[in-house]
């Protein structure tokens, strides 16, 4: 199973999260205190999305 890349963006600006570059691979979102990457693809593995909640200090939601 697979997450559209919108549906996580939206989940970590829902919790405080921002655009804070566009690498040349990765959108970086930042909230001060993390900073993660985002793969641009329009479709991402259900685990890597989970993994990138972990990283944050998110619960994982998919």
């Amino acid at each position: 199973m697979s997450v559209k890349r919108r549906d996580l963006v939206k989940y970590f600006e829902e919790n405080g999260f921002y655009l804070l570059r566009e690498g040349k691979k990765h959108p970086v979102y930042t909230n001060d205190s993390k900073t993660i990457p985002i793969k641009r693809h329009k479709v991402i593995d259900r685990i890597t999305a989970n993994e990138l909640c972990k990283q944050a200090g998110l619960k994982p939601k998919f």
